[in-house]
């Protein structure tokens, strides 16, 4: 069984959720930092501040696409915000691992105002508001791009101080006020710093080592943020990890191997989150710098997943998709003999579930055109034959494991 640590888990969800600010990537753990930061000053126990980590780690699992990250850094505020945290407290109630930070995320952008009105605990109130008001300064950091953050400190701190006891609760704003007068506090989120924070942070939790069983929902619960980046690829995820879970299984291999090739399926997209939303959804060809672009996705993938630890062989299995047995694929070029079977698997389970799934611009491939594609990128050496062989003659079956 692989050995993977919950923790290591919520970084690489991390990761996966700042590659939609395509150029920010570590909003995320600049959010976790100045919430670590002020609740150590609030009323908190050890296992809430826990909470107000992880909670600030994940607060924008709500949000695939770019699109949506723009009015995140941009504004303030905006009459839509809370689309988002529905988004994300749905997801998050779904799995138990994490269901106790569902009612953290669906507040994160709630006005203490308004807030401490609802039914919410008061501790979920004010580890919601905290991440709320750290948000709301990552975004002004961010609207102050280019400036050098010392000088344009004390515009934001006035900035959150105007907004004391309608958006943020008044203690949390005067404890914010306190941990950001250091240089240390906004120092410390240079990305080199900060990502010696997150260390840190990770080495001081005891390890929580999940069973196949919560990787599964994990790793389902990551495909659902992949597949919700564009209504063209809803379900792509998941069918292409049935279909390399069914091809592995037909092909003998056994139960453990099965169960992380399907993990290794539900995970290869991940770095599509990178990808801007009118790249990916760009009804025509794309020009030779969109598909420059398009071509990141496989390798963000691999750098997120071999972050995970037991993740050695996902990691390979999922990012080398795009590879073909002639060398001539992406990102590493690898050859055949380079490529585990388990690899190649995924890549014909990858093309197999695009041309059969009906796409809102186009319905899904008739069998027989889909026979001929796979046979030609086979007999091309894009794709391994023996295994297109293997789909074609079981076209039935597979064709049920990729759209059911």
């Amino acid at each position: 069984m692989i050995k993977t640590d919950l923790r290591q888990i919520v970084h690489a969800l991390s990761d996966m959720l700042d590659l939609v600010g395509v150029d920010e990537l570590y909003h995320s753990k600049r959010v976790a930092f100045m919430s670590a930061e002020c609740s150590r000053l609030v009323n908190l126990s050890e296992e809430e501040r826990d909470t107000v980590y992880d909670a600030s780690l994940l607060h924008d699992c709500g949000v695939s696409s770019t699109h949506t990250h723009k009015y995140l850094i941009s504004e303030l505020d905006w009459s839509d915000s809370e689309a988002h945290c529905i988004k994300g407290h749905d997801l998050l109630a779904e799995e138990d691992l994490f269901s106790n930070l569902a009612p953290i995320i669906l507040s994160h952008h709630t006005h203490w105002d308004v807030l401490h009105t609802k039914d919410i605990s008061p501790e979920n109130a004010l580890i919601s508001n905290c991440i709320y008001l750290a948000d709301r300064v990552d975004a002004l950091i961010t609207q102050n791009k280019g400036c050098e953050l010392l000088l344009v400190k004390d515009s934001i701190r006035e900035t959150i101080k105007n907004y004391r006891g309608s958006f943020f609760a008044p203690e949390l704003v005067d404890v914010f006020l306190d941990v950001s007068q250091s240089e240390f506090f906004w120092l410390s989120m240079m990305p080199h710093h900060l990502t010696k924070y997150i260390a840190e942070m990770s080495a001081m939790k005891k390890p929580h080592y999940l069973d196949h069983n919560a990787l599964m929902h994990i790793a389902n619960m990551f495909a659902t943020i992949v597949d919700a980046k564009s209504h063209y690829t809803v379900e792509h995820s998941r069918g292409v990890a049935r279909l390399a879970a069914h091809i592995a299984s037909e092909l003998g291999m056994g139960r453990e191997k099965c169960v992380e090739l399907n993990v290794a399926g539900l995970l290869h997209d991940i770095g599509k989150l990178k990808i801007p939303d009118e790249i990916l959804e760009k009804p025509g060809p794309l020009t030779p710098a969109e598909r420059a672009v398009m071509k990141s996705h496989s390798f963000e993938s691999y750098q997120i997943l071999k972050s995970i630890g037991g993740f050695d062989d996902i990691s390979k299995w999922a990012a080398f998709h795009h590879e073909y047995i002639s060398g001539e694929g992406y990102p590493f070029h690898l050859h055949k003999d380079q490529l585990p079977e388990e690899a190649r698997i995924i890549s014909v389970a990858d093309v197999f579930q695009a041309l059969v799934q009906d796409r809102p611009y186009r319905s899904s491939a008739e069998p027989q055109k889909v026979r001929a594609m796979l046979e030609e990128m086979g007999s091309s050496d894009k794709l391994d034959s023996d295994l297109v062989g293997f789909v074609n003659n079981n076209m039935e079956t597979c064709w049920n494991a990729a759209t059911a």
